[in-house]
């Protein structure tokens, strides 16, 4: 079946398919399903009956009968006499007598192949059909629909006319009350790029060249470097395969209107007939509705700037368990304390309710948390139980932060990095430092005086006594000690990097498409992960290690397991490329940060989207958990750190004040203190627990979107450190809660 311009369609049919897509608010939903019949809104005050439809303007008529032909010739026959009967044409209507005396009505002679002197095929090319045809190249198999994508630009009305509709409609929006104006000029962005395609898409490059020159100002700040890239497009050719406009294409702009709004957007274009607008507003929109107060241009603002618009509330609403997995219980062993204690018989009770204090958080399932088997996860090994046991000793000396106590900061800066430093990693217990280099090299410094040191070779293994107490320093070869080791294998900058959370390996992801396993116990690799075409921007190891994530130029997170070689979950959405990734403290989600500038949160379970975060205005580079799961910060090219919680699904604050790309967050250990790292060459430090504090859940308005976000980053920015000429590439917090930071000298 065939959507035909113009409206050949019996109009009762048509008033209660446009009553029932409207009637349920999110328009596109039931629009689109009807699309065939649906015809623009103003061609519902034609006349009822199907016999005036069919002696309607002989264009229209014209049009159906290259319809009919195009049927006939594909053997469609039930299709030719339906749509006959519903238009009222005559059975002979197809052969050339038929056509002949039709044509004649308006006004001309026409022979079998032509339509009152209209060649057939120029009347085919009004027509959208909704039946792909077979590509006949079958070069483009990496995107297989660009010409279906693409052929919905074939319908287009007068090109001289794109210009009246879009000042007509901007004309009204401008006079429309102030609270509805901030709303419904939402719509201009996406129009403005769906006609110029048309015309381009049809050939029509100098009004295509006018009406950018006279309309791409007029588009929000934000959307600057895709208007670069759209102004590119000035010939058909250009549009094929070309990624930018296959997101506009296959994604619909997601608009978030109040009734109110809408109402009075539907009423401007019905009234004025304005088919053009309202056609590409069903196609290419997702326009959703809800009741209530329209919103202020701020809050537009605040959730306005990804590619393909605000997110749809649904997409928000599922369960998240946020809450942190319960620890498994560890008793701890006497230390020095405890056993001076002992001397005295009557006082070693006194250090034992401190020891059980620290297991009593994770003594209490967290109601918000997934269930221990929600997905597999690794055994504690015995190291792991040791290294857990040094974790808590730390950490009953760790610093409280707060406002008045701000954590010392360490930089470690990279000199004569000509190889170009792309990627810092410290391990979690600050023993090691890793970088990544645009020489394909990677390379791991030991930051305590316990030098780095390779496992011994077989043939001195089998020597040694493994009975011993000491035999993990036995088995380490004295001769191959030094302060760093240089890893070598892939063939290209290598862009992410992560340590396990045991320290025994390490992950770095680069541009020739691959992920490799390297073992820092002999300092070789142990895998190469291939699943990327492209470009690997970022990996990172799960916090129960086991598991890692890895992003890149091809839009698609995967998930790894480190004894599978291909990956167990490939999650799919971003518009752009995936530039950051990190793991959820509880192991169970994982957060993409893209050039779309959106934010998705993933189950790792079942591959799922759960929620879908925009807000900012360019690439985001940089993404940090808050240590109890519920919160999230975000950072991106547009210098501004965005807050999110989880649970709701809402932005919850902004930061503004770094004037460059922010690359790293890190909260503090018990999440007090958010502390930033940007190109600016500066380290800002915000006091977190004031902007989570001053937050009332009872506000959130989840149901419309409504957020009022306080302009308070004076008040919560802690302290700014400058460094001399030192982009801050990495930020770490220390078990006892000191800042660690690291990038490359730029001289």
């Amino acid at each position: 079946m065939a959507a035909v311009q113009g409206g050949l369609v019996d109009a009762v049919e048509e008033k209660n398919l446009k009553s029932e897509s409207a009637a349920d608010g999110l328009t596109n939903n039931s629009a689109n399903d009807g699309r065939a019949l649906s015809t623009s809104p103003g061609s519902s005050s034609s006349s009822g009956s199907s016999k005036a439809a069919a002696a309607g303007p002989p264009e229209d008529q014209q049009t159906l009968l290259a319809v009919l032909q195009f049927l006939k010739k594909n053997k469609l026959t039930e299709s030719v006499d339906i749509l006959r009967r519903e238009a009222g044409l005559p059975e002979d209507s197809l052969d050339g007598k038929g056509a002949d005396s039709s044509g004649t009505g308006a006004g001309g002679a026409a022979g079998s192949g032509e339509f009152g002197g209209v060649d057939a095929s120029s009347l085919l090319s009004r027509v959208t059909v909704s039946v792909p045809q077979a590509s006949s190249k079958a070069g483009a198999e990496d995107q297989p629909d660009v010409n279906v994508v693409l052929s919905a630009y074939s319908q287009q009305g007068d090109p001289a006319l794109y210009e009246v509709y879009y000042s007509g409609l901007k004309k009204f929006i401008e006079t429309v009350l102030d609270c509805h104006r901030a709303e419904l000029s939402q719509v201009f962005y996406p129009l403005f790029v769906h006609m110029y395609l048309e015309l381009v898409y049809n050939n029509h490059e100098t009004v295509s060249k006018a009406f950018f020159e006279k309309f791409s100002g007029d588009q929000e700040c934000y959307y600057v470097d895709d208007l670069r890239v759209l102004s590119s497009l000035t010939k058909k050719e250009h549009m094929r395969g070309n990624e930018t406009l296959l997101d506009f294409r296959t994604s619909k702009f997601v608009l978030r209107i109040s009734r109110d709004s809408y109402q009075l957007l539907k009423r401007h274009l019905q009234e004025r007939q304005n088919n053009q607008i309202w056609n590409i507003i069903q196609e290419h929109l997702y326009i959703d509705i809800f009741d209530g107060m329209p919103r202020s241009k701020s809050q537009i603002d605040a959730m306005s700037g990804s590619l393909a618009g605000e997110a749809k509330r649904e997409a928000n609403k599922t369960k998240v368990y946020y809450g942190l997995l319960k620890e498994p219980e560890i008793e701890l062993p006497l230390d020095d304390e405890d056993e001076e204690a002992e001397n005295e018989e009557g006082k070693p009770k006194k250090k034992k309710p401190k020891k059980d204090s620290m297991g009593s958080k994770s003594k209490k399932q967290d109601p918000n948390a997934p269930s221990q088997t929600r997905i597999p996860l690794p055994e504690l090994k015995d190291s792991d139980k040791l290294d857990k046991i040094m974790y808590m000793k730390e950490a009953t000396k760790k610093i409280r932060l707060g406002p008045d106590n701000l954590p010392s900061i360490c930089f470690y800066s990279f000199l004569n990095a000509y190889q170009g430093l792309t990627a810092v990693d410290f391990t979690d217990d600050s023993s090691q430092v890793a970088g990544g280099f645009a020489d394909s090299t990677v390379r791991v410094w030991s930051l305590t005086p316990k030098k780095l040191r390779k496992v011994k070779s077989a043939a001195d293994l089998n020597l040694i006594d493994k009975e011993s107490d000491d035999v993990l320093e036995r088995i380490m070869d004295e001769k191959t000690a030094s302060e760093s080791k240089i890893l070598h294998g892939h063939s290209g900058p290598v862009y992410g990097i992560s340590f396990s959370p045991d320290r025994n390996y390490l992950l770095s992801s680069s541009e020739d498409g691959t992920i490799r396993l390297w073992s820092l116990q002999t300092f070789t690799c142990l895998v190469g992960y291939k699943g990327h075409n492209y470009p690997v921007w970022d990996t990172q190891f799960s916090p129960h290690g086991y598991y890692f994530v890895s992003g890149g130029h091809d839009r698609v997170a995967r998930l790894w397991a480190t004894d599978h070689y291909q990956p167990l979950r490939m999650f799919a959405g971003h518009l752009a490329d995936i530039t950051c990734t990190r793991f959820h403290p509880n192991s169970n989600y994982l957060a993409t940060g893209s050039s779309d500038r959106t934010i998705r949160l993933w189950d790792v379970l079942n591959g799922n989207c759960v929620r879908i975060f925009t807000g900012h205005k360019g690439p985001i580079h940089a993404l940090a958990f808050s240590n109890n799961g519920k919160f999230l910060a975000s950072g991106a090219t547009d210098g501004r750190v965005l807050l999110w919680d989880i649970g709701h699904g809402l932005m919850v604050g902004e930061l503004k004040g770094h004037t460059d790309t922010i690359y790293s967050l890190k909260f503090s250990r018990d999440s007090e203190i958010l502390a930033s790292g940007s190109m600016d060459n500066t380290v800002r430090l915000w006091d977190a627990m004031k902007a989570f504090d001053d937050l009332e859940t009872d506000d959130f308005t989840a149901a419309t979107g409504h957020i009022h976000l306080q302009d308070n980053s004076q008040e919560l920015l802690l302290g700014t450190y400058l460094s001399k000429s030192t982009p801050v590439v990495h930020l770490h917090f220390t078990r006892r809660n000191l800042l660690l930071a690291a990038g490359a000298y730029n001289p």
